[in-house]
């Protein structure tokens, strides 16, 4: 092989690797520029409450959802709440396993509209961790947020009619052992 046929297989196998480690790389980057700016009714998650509080008020909605063939039943305890931009919030939802056997899943999030996310902030939430289900157990999950003041200076504010935090529990795909193990090992540290 000539040195310009080699120099053009190891030009192609270097973009062939590359584009393999972009592909790769994708979904994680995605994930966290989302979380950052809130691009496509991904809330950002705060460290600290609102120091402003305004009293133009929002109303969230509260919506719930599971992954077919996930045995867990899952419910907002309101329907929605009214609240001051700014203003921290406490609301819950109820989830139940409804069958005989432990059940680790873990609650996909987001906002609607879209636009809301950028807006919408969690300090606390079930949804940050996986967790382990009891069989035939209920258990209430609270979520704390605010919306960010700063709505009010968006031209969002101007059409919008209310913003909807949805959930979606899905089963963890590491399962039960795993999360034993993890778990007996950090006993042992």
């Amino acid at each position: 092989m000539n040195k310009r046929a080699k120099l053009t297989a190891f030009i192609l196998a270097g973009a062939a690797v590359g584009m393999l480690g972009l592909s790769f790389a994708a979904e994680p980057l995605y994930s966290t520029f989302c979380r950052l700016t809130g691009f496509d009714g991904t809330p950002s998650v705060a460290t600290a409450p609102s120091r402003r509080i305004l009293d133009q008020v929002v109303r969230v909605r509260f919506d719930s959802n599971v992954d077919p063939g996930v045995p867990l039943s899952f419910r907002p305890t309101q329907e929605f709440v009214d609240v001051k931009l700014g203003a921290t919030t406490l609301a819950f939802y109820e989830v139940t396993n409804t069958s005989d056997q432990p059940i680790k899943a873990m609650a996909a999030y987001n906002v609607a509209p879209d636009k809301a996310g950028a807006y919408f902030s969690k300090l606390e939430c079930f949804c940050f961790k996986e967790k382990v289900f009891a069989p035939g157990v209920t258990e209430k999950l609270p979520v704390v947020f605010f919306v960010r003041p700063e709505l009010a200076d968006s031209f969002l504010d101007k059409d919008l009619q209310g913003i909807t935090l949805s959930y979606t529990y899905y089963r963890s795909e590491k399962g039960i052992k795993a999360s034993a193990r993890l778990e007996d090992a950090s006993a042992v540290n």
